[in-house]
């Protein structure tokens, strides 16, 4: 009887680069950001208000946007 002795190396997972909380914080960065942008230019022009809105609207797609090109080919 024969036995063949394999001698490799155990395989381990490649480990991904992607962290959750770093697109998280690029996200929540991000939309900020535009919400902090957007009160600064409602309130120069007298209502905070609708500068706030305006910086809430315009920020959600913004944040994903950028955490989707930060992370794209990961």
């Amino acid at each position: 009887m024969s036995q063949a002795v394999v001698c490799w190396r155990p395989v381990q997972p490649e480990r991904s680069t992607f962290s959750l909380a770093g697109a998280g914080s690029v996200l929540i960065g991000s939309t900020a950001a535009c919400i902090a942008v957007g009160t600064l230019i409602g309130w120069a022009s007298g209502n905070v208000g609708y500068g706030l809105a305006f910086g809430a609207v315009v920020g959600v797609p913004v944040g994903v946007a950028v955490t989707v090109v930060k992370y794209r080919n990961i």
